[in-house]
């Protein structure tokens, strides 16, 4: 493969990889915890956009809302991971990597 050919693939990767970052950036999982007592929306970039606590969760005491947010954290980035492998792997695929 020449190297005029290679660059061009690269730049063509490179263009890809950007526009699936952005779509990333713009899409949002949804984190639920103690069936939507905590509800946490993070992009595909790990920002957190929102967090619902239900009130009614309070009442169980601080460890308890630490845990329910520390579940929908989790339940959220779990999600975000396999949108993140998905997306990538669209923006990817096809394109042969250099051994």
């Amino acid at each position: 493969m020449d190297m005029e050919a290679l660059m061009a693939q690269a730049a063509e990767l490179q263009n890809k990889v950007a526009a699936a970052q952005e779509q990333l950036a713009k899409t949002v999982v949804k984190g639920l915890a103690l069936n939507g007592a905590c509800i946490i929306d993070m992009t595909g970039k790990y920002d957190l956009v929102k967090m619902v606590i239900n009130p009614d969760i309070l009442s169980q005491g601080a460890d308890a809302v630490a845990q329910a947010v520390s579940d929908a954290y989790r339940d959220a980035k779990q999600k975000a991971d396999i949108m993140i492998d998905k997306v990538m792997g669209e923006a990817t695929a096809g394109v042969p990597m250099p051994m």
